[in-house]
């Protein structure tokens, strides 16, 4: 059995076209295009996406992911609004 490293499992995935079920932290914060310090300060205030960890590890769901801009945007919005 040959092993594969985890970015070769991912490239084989969205190869196959296999959807996303989750973001790990770094991968969130690239597809987000935010750096983990301000992910680490968001998540402290309270404003990170809802997290889930599995074992050690910690996932961010991509309905997460999703719910998590839309309330970004709507405090974006709703910021724009009172200015």
């Amino acid at each position: 059995m040959v092993y594969k490293s985890k970015a070769e499992n991912a490239a084989a995935a969205v190869a196959a076209s296999i959807p996303r079920g989750a973001y790990s932290l770094d991968e969130f914060c690239a597809a987000h295009n935010i750096s983990m310090g301000l992910y680490r300060k968001l998540r402290e205030q309270g404003l990170g996406p809802r997290e889930t960890r599995i074992l050690r590890r910690v996932v961010i769901s991509v309905e997460a992911a999703a719910a998590w801009r839309r309330e970004r945007e709507a405090a974006s919005a709703a910021e724009t609004e009172v200015q």
